[in-house]
């Protein structure tokens, strides 16, 4: 498969090098010379050096050839005319754009449809408030995503040493668990990706990963032998885009909500606009402010500004001050790891959120969605089994399919199904699917391509919950 990707900044990098592994065929277009010479250093990517809303540069990467287009630059107008002239070279080419100005919002269904025939108008900071949406709603989680239309839930949650599940094997899970269904699909231990087996036992400070259905999710967590600890109260620090856009969704949910913006136009511009939302003009990181306005109380602080370090030091400063949890949003993927090892406990990112959007039109079989975990060295998948998938109509222990990988669930109309080895997927199943890097190609190649069933093997590896919906 080529791929074209025009932009080489932290997405359009972070897509090429997700891409290269998987072994796609990746051309990348940029104007700046350091950006694609960073580009040539690390990947091994054809590159070419120009603007990609250029009809000469396109056609001379090889645009009629290739199977998608990802317009993906900071400038949205440079990604719609790249899109537009795409559209007249290679009129079948799969195009992905990324833009992210309010104005564009409301015409983005025209834009995919009438106007540019794209396939997906990426907007990372409508997968952002989304993100935090979820993390307010379940605070006492480390990272949370939907799958299934929210049906599903991925989590990872910290195990506390103090926690009835220490030490706990996982062929024991029902027994704890009882009638409520979880499936544990990955544990970092010691920042090691282990895919659990039965005999595995859990210990104190293990990351888990597991999936469950929405509804149960309060419930598990309290297995887990933690309170819970409802959000009312939150500040945000930031009252750019999507700070606002936050705010005023908070509002209409009836958060207790407070906006620190340092620019007085734009805060007053807010005050306008905000109804319930109390919208205080300062700097983030004023400790006379933060005091005056009780930061102890608040049970969350957001920091959205643009500014990286600014978001660090305001969430740093909130949390010695006594704010319970803080949000950091972070654009630079080096900063990442850093970020968890100095006390703050979410981070969001707009072009993660846009990779993770764009990632899923990439992948084979009808893969509808996609998160990566683990700090990328494995990926959740949501995919729909097709009539003739690999997959389709053999017990699961019959199946080749890679061992570092596992279906943590099957999701038939409004049954969700933790499978067995004896669970069969049947055609337009949703699968729920997780998979180390490395199994990525086998897993799409499984979701793609009937094999033959009087040739296929039982192998290990396969999901190890023992219990399943009747």
């Amino acid at each position: 498969m080529r791929i074209v990707i025009v932009g080489a900044g932290e997405v359009g990098f972070h897509i090429a090098q997700r891409l290269v592994l998987e072994k796609k065929e990746v051309v990348v277009i940029d104007k700046d010379e350091t950006a694609i010479a960073r580009l040539m250093e690390r990947l091994d990517v054809q590159t070419m050096q120009g603007s990609g809303a250029s009809p000469k540069i396109l056609l001379a990467a090889g645009i009629r050839e290739a199977q998608i287009l990802l317009a993906v630059t900071d400038n949205d107008e440079a990604n719609l005319i790249a899109c537009i002239f795409a559209n007249l070279l290679a009129p079948k080419l799969q195009k992905i754009v990324r833009l992210r100005n309010e104005d564009y919002h409301e015409y983005q269904d025209a834009l995919a449809k009438d106007i540019l025939d794209v396939s997906l108008v990426a907007n990372p900071d409508y997968e952002v408030i989304q993100t935090l949406l979820r993390l307010i709603e379940t605070p006492d989680v480390e990272e949370i995503s939907d799958f299934a239309g929210g049906q599903i839930r991925l989590v990872r949650k910290k195990l506390a040493d103090a926690s009835p599940l220490n030490g706990l094997q996982l062929l024991n899970l029902p027994r704890i668990f009882q009638d409520t269904r979880i499936v544990i699909g990955a544990i970092i231990r010691n920042e090691q990706l282990i895919i659990p087996k039965g005999d595995d036992r859990l210990q104190g400070g293990d990351n888990l990963y597991f999936v469950c259905e929405k509804n149960d999710l309060r419930k598990i967590i309290g297995l887990f032998g933690e309170k819970i600890h409802p959000v009312k109260n939150i500040l945000i620090v930031g009252g750019g885009k999507i700070g606002y856009r936050l705010a005023q969704t908070l509002d209409r949910l009836h958060y207790h909500t407070k906006v620190v913006e340092k620019d007085p136009v734009r805060s007053g511009y807010l005050s306008t606009r905000l109804h319930r939302t109390i919208v205080l003009q300062g700097d983030g990181t004023d400790v006379e402010l933060l005091e005056q306005e009780n930061i102890r109380s608040m049970d969350m602080v957001i920091a959205m500004t643009g500014d990286e370090e600014l978001n660090i030091l305001s969430c740093l400063l909130a949390k010695r001050l006594g704010a319970p949890k803080t949000v950091v949003r972070i654009n630079k993927f080096a900063y990442m790891s850093l970020v968890k090892t100095i006390g703050i406990d979410y981070i969001v990112s707009t072009r993660m959120a846009a990779v993770n959007s764009i990632l899923r039109f990439i992948r084979q079989g009808k893969i509808i969605s996609t998160v990566a975990i683990a700090g990328e060295e494995a990926e959740v998948l949501e995919a729909v089994a097709q009539d003739n998938s690999a997959i389709v109509g053999a017990p699961l222990k019959k199946l080749k399919f890679p061992k570092a990988a596992i279906i943590l669930c099957i999701i038939r109309g409004e049954e969700v199904i933790i499978p067995t080895g004896e669970s069969i997927i049947q055609p337009r199943d949703h699968l729920v699917i997780m998979a180390t890097r490395a199994t990525i190609l086998q897993v799409e190649e499984s979701l793609r391509v009937k094999i033959n069933r009087k040739n296929s093997l039982s192998l290990p590896g396969l999901p190890k919950v023992t219990w399943e919906r009747s």
